[in-house]
């Protein structure tokens, strides 16, 4: 994977200021990444239960 020069200097200002909690630029790429990915948010039901909401939300009169 290829970066630019000028945001790898800017990871390494925030690996500098990071109190050691990061060591390295790949760590915290890392890290950055990882949180990134955790907060995909998950669907809260399947396209199949959608339409299944859907139908009943039909039949009560709420939808057309």
């Amino acid at each position: 994977m290829n970066i630019s020069k000028e945001l790898v200097d800017e990871i390494q200002r925030r690996v500098d200021e990071s109190g050691g909690e990061f060591k390295t630029v790949e760590e915290h790429v890392e890290f950055v990444l990882t949180e990134l990915l955790k907060d995909e948010p998950e669907q809260a039901y399947t396209p199949e239960e959608g339409e299944e909401i859907k139908e009943r939300l039909r039949r009560l009169g709420y939808i057309q």
